[in-house]
């Protein structure tokens, strides 16, 4: 049984956890809003309704905070793709599905607040110390859920640069929504390659296309 001090550190420990998920959740908002540059440990602090001495405790500078906005930002992106992945469709049209999950994700606020972080990781060496690796780790598992959800099959020849080129293909457009909304420009060239990588991907040529009858 719980003791009355133990009690009091669960409680202790349940503010201190939901205090830096809201300091975290603001950070990403306002390097969504604002950027990098119009992201300060202040303006952070008041949206999230934590006090200076509270953020400074945990987080003392700028990049302190962001740099734990990044790690919460990959665990975020992570469990979104995933949610969105667990309810695509199976069968017809899938290919498709899958495109649009992709195209939206890179399209949605989230890789608005990545991109910002790459942007200015590229002149901050201790921002790229931080950046690079978690990058580089949601890259890896992207693609792997990527190559799982097409069904592709990696041991043949192309197939690995067919999956790199589809994650490149909705990286840039998600980089061209961040200028203008260019969600119908996005459908129409996503759809189209979903054609191009059924007839590629099929092991059976003979089945290609037969997805979008």
């Amino acid at each position: 049984m719980t003791t009355p001090a133990g009690a009091t550190r669960v409680r202790q420990e349940d503010r201190t956890r939901a205090m830096r998920a809201r300091l975290l959740e603001a950070t990403v908002e306002c390097l969504v809003e604002r950027g990098f540059s119009g992201t300060s440990t202040t303006l952070v602090s008041e949206r999230a309704g934590v006090s200076r001495g509270a953020q400074l405790h945990h987080f003392p500078t700028k990049n302190a905070l962001v740099v734990a906005a990044v790690e919460h930002l990959s665990d975020v992106r992570r469990d979104e793709l995933a949610a969105a992945a667990a309810a695509l469709p199976t069968g017809r049209r899938r290919t498709r599905a899958v495109l649009r999950m992709l195209g939206d994700h890179f399209a949605s606020p989230l890789f608005a607040a990545a991109l910002e972080l790459w942007v200015a990781a590229r002149t901050d060496e201790a921002l790229m110390e931080a950046v690079a690796p978690l990058e580089q780790r949601i890259g890896r598992e992207t693609h792997r859920m990527t190559v799982e959800l097409l069904g592709a099959d990696e041991s043949r020849p192309g197939v690995r640069e067919l999956v790199q080129a589809t994650l490149d293909l909705v990286r840039g457009l998600g980089l061209a929504d961040t200028i203008t909304d260019d969600a119908r420009r996005r459908r129409r060239i996503l759809d189209q390659w979903a054609d191009t990588l059924d007839a590629a991907l099929a092991t059976d040529p003979s089945t290609s296309g037969k997805d979008h009858a």
